[in-house]
């Protein structure tokens, strides 16, 4: 059993990660940015705040978002600096489909016909992973290949390592089983890759 917090636990990733966790037997610390419900307060932008929840923890799972224009980059440097000081080597970050490379090597939000309105809120993702390739954390971020199945949200069981392609989707529960097994039996470092439904392999 290990001990894992998850930011981020009132949408629906983080939820669906504390779900997964603790039926794996694990200690979750669900932490969100207003408490209540069961969830511990914490803003993911405050350093000391995650220097003080994650001390003690072998892992923490972040699915975050806001749409203000420096977030991402304060969440991952605030991330870096306080799970250093706690001493927690491990992060799952939930990433982005948008910045991860499709079968042919250019980045999905490359391709034509890609939805470019958006393209600030990708590269604010991108700059987060640049902060976390700088720092010295054993970081992983985890996201769809495509996008989430909105339309069939059911927990298939399984998921699979594909390259970025907008018509792949997976549910929010098989996204969780993807980001719980990389704090239980961890195959990525240091970098981002994408997953859609399927059979594990």
């Amino acid at each position: 059993m290990s001990r894992i917090m998850v930011i981020g636990a009132r949408g629906r990733a983080g939820k669906a990660a504390v779900s997964e966790a603790v039926a794996r037997g694990h200690e979750v610390t669900a932490v969100a940015r207003s408490g209540g419900d069961g969830l511990v307060d914490g803003d993911v932008t405050d350093a000391r705040r995650i220097a003080e929840l994650a001390a003690g923890h072998d892992a923490v799972i972040a699915s975050v978002y806001d749409s203000g224009p420096t977030f991402f980059s304060d969440a991952s440097e605030a991330l870096v600096d306080g799970l250093t000081k706690a001493g927690v080597e491990r992060l799952v970050w939930v990433g982005l489909a948008s910045i991860l490379p499709t079968a042919d090597g250019s980045l999905l939000m490359d391709t034509p016909g890609y939805p470019n309105e958006y393209r600030s809120f990708y590269l604010m993702h991108q700059a987060a992973l640049d902060t976390l390739q700088a720092s010295a954390l054993d970081w992983v971020s985890v996201a769809p290949a495509g996008d989430f199945n909105h339309a069939a949200p059911a927990r298939v069981g399984g998921y699979r390592v594909a390259p970025a392609d907008a018509s792949e989707l997976i549910s929010y529960a098989d996204l969780a089983i993807a980001l719980v097994d990389e704090v239980d039996r961890p195959r990525h470092h240091r970098s981002a890759y994408g997953v859609v439904a399927g059979q594990v392999v």
